[in-house]
Formats: structure tokens, C-alpha cells, sequence
């Protein structure tokens, strides 16, 4: 009766020991946790409204995706449409009004084309919509490739964020989903989030491409509206010169080498000793540069990012060995913050800034005062109910309760967990609620006394018969603390992790820790009847 095996014993000892190693790193200067081993120094991160720090919301523009994904397919239907000798004219990718999303529409010369036109489509592409109206064609993106792919755009979104801000040195972000459209981020600790707003909002989508070499440098009027014609195929995008003039080259929209296709991007300085960036290319890349080059020897070519000119040099040579250089007119930030972002990847669809604040510290102090407090004050309250209802076994359980809020602290910390104000919320409720299962078992002691059962036998059949409640009891709270982590934001989060370890932490305080207090208890009293 109320056997503990040494097994058992040592293990329940190493735990608690384990846990009061893992917390003390929390209530340590900066001074002393440098002094402690590696393993040891994680703390727990406090989240933004308790550190202080920046919100910053964004909208991804998912239908300049859908208007480039159509704009890219237009030489493709052109070209088929060419070859098929269908007559049209109006190629143009617009927006459709009726369903306010971008489309791809030509008109017919001979409308018995049409169904010959809307097969010829369907093999380019077997995700658009064709609609003819007439004479009319009109191309959208089906409603199921729509939701796809903004999906993974969203996704993508959040990734190539989070190795921005990773590359920054910007620690602990908090970067989410919120509604279909929009990215949350939070960085504390971050006062000031224009720098890392600049870096996360650019979309940095570089490509190369070939300039049309019957057109020089296009100078712009007054008004800054470049002066001159659009040759076919071509667009007309900015260049900033040496001189801080703005021209614009008619570059071919065609993209001959693919930003996606860079595997590493570092600043560094040409041969003139002045900043540029370094890039290399995979195997892919790699060929098609260096076919690019091999194929317009002594031509212009245009290095393009985010619809921008930043470089126009001329092929002297092949460059075989995907290994190129930039240099724009740099200076050594430029050229660290263009690598970063090449680095980092490209953003699939452009990011708008629609909400942006800054909490102070002071304000994050106030929180976590108020969180101690009331912290401190629930553990007080819920110890004096234990005491008074409970005697001598209200204190094991308070001992209990104690270690409860360490291996908390301990596990929040091994996680690199983030402490929110409802994680805060979530600690004083995990203080109640870890007593509960204790109170359950005391409860059915009590009950076993009353029906005249001995001491260790009442203690014994207390345990074994209180298990089910307990497990039924707790399981179905972590299933809310599941349902609350897979659908909620981040504090709704923190708030979720914090209560399911909690919950977790205390069924081992119960049902081990307090037991084999309990057992030692009675072995040195020897008593027949119990203070309960």
C-alpha cells in the first residue's frame, strides 16, 4: 500500500530538480546567465505588449498576382493564336468588371473561330476560364486555382518574411495569418520598425532581361512621363543614372534568367573599389545566363528589380560559370540590404502597410507588474482554501503547487516560448486549476474514511478511483487549448500553450509529486487515521 518503487522515487527527484535548473535562468541577471552553460541559458521571451516594441499589419495585393500571372501568358497566346492563323485583335490583360478580377480578353475577326480559340487556350493553360461573348474572348483564373493559389502565396508570404527578418537580426517575431489577405508581424523589443518595414515591403523580384537596342536612354518631361514610344513587347522602366537623373530604357518583357533561379547573393566591390552585390546561380540559371550572354555578346541587358532598372551593363564576354555582379550606384548599405533580400528570396505578390505601432516599454512594465500580482495573489488565495479545507495534505499540495509554477516556467523557457498577457491569464488560471486534480483525489479519500476504510488504504483506493475523473477532466480541456492553438492568433496562442503545459504539469504534480510526499509523510508518522 502507497508502494513507491526507488525507480520511481529517483525519477519524480531528478524531474523536480530538472525543472529548478531549467527556471532559474529566468530570475537571473544577464551577467549571471552568461556565466551558465549554453544549454541552460534559455529564458522565456516576453511578447510584444509586455516588451514593448512594433505591430506592423500588411495586405498582400493577390490580384497583381492574378494580372501578372495572365500577363505572362500573353506571348504564349499570341503566339499559338499566330500559329493557328486565328485572327484577333485587343490582346490586353484588364480588369474585368463584372467579377472584379483581373482578365485576359482578345476580339475575334471571325467569331466561327471562337471554339477553335477556346480549346487553343485550354492547352496553354488548363486552369483559366474561357468566356466568349460574341466575338468576344475573355480569360479569368478558375475559382478553385484562385483559392489555391492565393493560399500559397499567403504562405510564401510569411516565409520569405520570416527569413527577412531573420536575416535583420530581429529576434523572437511573431509573424501570422490574419483573414484571408493580411500578415500580422511583431517584433519586440523594435522601436523603431521603419528599417525593417522597408525591408519586409519590398518585394525584391529581380529578373534579367534584354534592352531593345534601337532605343537609347529615354528622357523623361517635366511632369517625370518618360518621352517617346513603347516599342512592341517591350516596357518602358525607370533607371536611376550616376548623375541622379531619372531615364528609362525600353527593356523586352520577355525574362531571359529568373530571379528564383539564385541560390546565394553577397555584398562585396567591383573592380573600381565601389559597392555591388555578388550573385551565383543554380545549374538552371547558371545555363541560361550564361546562354543569355553567349547569345548577345557586345549587347545591353537589364538587370530589373521590382519593375526597376538598377543596372544596364553590356555583354563583353560569356559568362559560363553562373557566378555574376551588380553594381548600381551603391552605397555599402544598399548593397547589404539588396543582398539580404535577394537572399531571403522574393515576395510572390506585393505587400501593403495598413496598420503600424509602436508599444512603449513602460507600458510592457505596467503589464507585467500587474501580472505578477495577480499571479502572487491567485497562489495565495488558492493555498489558504487548501490549508483550511484540507489541513496538513492542503500544504503538500501547496508544495506541489509550487513546483507546478517552476516546471511551467521550465518548460516555457526549453520551448523559447513567447509570454503574452493572456499567457499571463493562462498562468494564474493553470494555478487554480492545478489543484483540481488534487482536490478531486482528497475528496475521495475523504470518502473511503468516511466508509471506514484504513488510512493507506483509503490514500490507495483515493488515487486509483480519482484517475478517470482526472484524465476525463483534464483531456477535455485540452482539446479546447487544441481547438484555441490551431484556430486562434498569436496571443490567443500563447494563451494555449500556456494552459495545456500547465494542465500537463500539474496531472505530474498530482498524480506523482504530492503522492510520493504524501508516502514519505506516512512512513515516518505511521498513522492510523488521517488530518483531512
Amino acid at each position: 500500500m502507497n508502494y513507491i518503487s526507488r525507480s520511481r522515487i529517483y525519477t519524480i527527484v531528478a524531474v523536480c530538480l530538472g525543472g529548478l535548473l531549467f527556471a532559474l535562468p529566468n530570475v537571473l541577471s544577464p551577467t549571471q546567465l552568461e556565466r551558465l552553460p549554453d544549454m541552460f541559458k534559455k529564458t522565456i521571451n516576453l511578447g510584444l505588449e509586455l516588451r514593448g516594441g512594433s505591430h506592423l499589419q500588411f495586405e498582400v495585393d493577390l490580384k497583381a498576382v492574378a494580372a501578372e500571372q495572365l500577363t505572362a501568358l500573353l506571348d504564349d497566346v499570341r503566339s499559338n493564336l499566330r500559329k493557328e492563323q486565328i485572327g484577333y485583335t485587343g490582346l490586353t490583360v484588364s480588369q474585368d468588371k463584372a467579377t472584379s478580377q483581373a482578365a485576359l480578353s482578345f476580339i475575334l475577326r471571325d467569331p466561327t473561330q471562337a471554339e477553335q480559340a477556346q480549346k487553343l487556350v485550354r492547352k496553354i493553360d488548363p486552369t483559366l476560364q474561357v468566356k466568349i461573348d460574341n466575338s468576344r474572348v475573355l480569360l479569368t483564373v478558375s475559382e478553385e486555382a484562385l483559392v489555391r493559389r492565393n493560399k500559397s502565396i499567403i504562405e510564401q508570404s510569411i516565409e520569405v518574411i520570416r527569413r527577412r527578418i531573420d536575416e535583420s537580426g530581429t529576434k523572437e517575431p511573431i509573424i501570422q495569418m490574419q483573414g484571408t489577405n493580411r500578415i500580422i508581424v511583431q517584433l519586440p523589443g523594435v522601436d523603431n520598425p521603419g528599417e525593417v518595414k522597408r525591408l519586409v515591403g519590398q518585394t525584391a523580384k529581380m529578373s534579367f532581361r534584354l534592352v531593345e537596342h534601337s532605343m537609347g536612354p529615354i528622357a523623361v518631361s517635366a511632369s517625370g512621363t518618360p518621352i517617346g514610344h513603347v516599342p512592341p513587347g517591350c516596357d518602358l522602366l525607370p533607371e536611376t543614372r550616376e548623375d541622379g537623373r531619372v531615364t528609362y530604357v525600353a527593356v523586352k518583357r520577355q525574362i531571359m534568367v529568373s530571379g528564383e533561379t539564385l541560390v546565394d547573393a553577397q555584398a562585396t566591390v567591383n573592380q573600381n573599389g565601389q559597392p555591388a552585390v555578388s550573385l551565383k546561380f543554380n545549374s538552371v540559371g547558371a545555363r541560361k545566363f550564361a546562354q543569355m550572354s553567349g547569345d548577345n555578346i557586345k549587347k545591353q541587358f537589364a538587370i530589373v528589380l521590382d519593375d526597376k532598372v538598377i543596372s544596364a551593363p553590356v555583354f563583353q564576354d560569356v559568362i559560363p560559370d553562373g557566378n555574376g555582379q551588380i553594381s548600381g550606384h551603391f552605397t555599402i548599405k544598399d548593397a547589404n540590404d539588396l543582398a539580404l533580400l535577394l537572399r531571403a528570396g522574393a515576395l510572390p505578390a506585393p505587400l501593403n502597410v495598413i496598420e503600424e505601432r509602436t508599444v512603449g516599454p513602460s507600458l510592457g512594465a505596467d503589464s507585467i507588474q500587474d501580472g505578477k500580482t495577480a499571479t502572487v495573489l491567485a497562489f495565495i488565495l488558492v493555498s489558504i482554501f487548501m490549508i483550511l479545507n484540507y489541513s496538513v495534505f492542503g500544504i503538500f499540495a501547496n508544495i506541489a503547487l509550487v513546483f507546478n509554477i517552476i516546471f511551467l516556467f521550465a518548460g516555457l523557457s526549453l520551448l523559447q516560448a513567447t509570454l503574452t498577457l493572456p499567457g499571463i491569464a493562462g498562468i494564474a488560471l493553470t494555478i487554480g486549476m492545478a489543484v483540481d486534480a488534487n482536490v478531486l483525489i482528497y475528496e475521495r479519500i475523504k470518502e473511503e474514511i468516511r466508509n471506514g476504510m484504513k488510512a493507506a488504504s483509503a490514500i490507495e483506493a483515493g488515487y486509483q478511483r480519482a484517475m478517470t475523473t482526472i484524465l476525463d477532466s483534464n483531456l477535455t480541456t485540452l482539446i479546447g487549448t487544441a481547438v484555441l492553438f490551431e484556430f486562434g492568433t498569436g496571443p490567443i496562442r500563447g494563451f494555449a500553450v500556456t494552459l495545456a503545459l500547465g494542465i500537463v504539469i500539474s496531472l505530474f504534480t498530482a498524480l506523482s509529486l504530492t503522492r510520493l510526499i504524501i508516502a514519505i509523510w506516512m512512513r515516518k508518522r505511521k498513522l492510523t487515521t488521517l488530518p483531512i
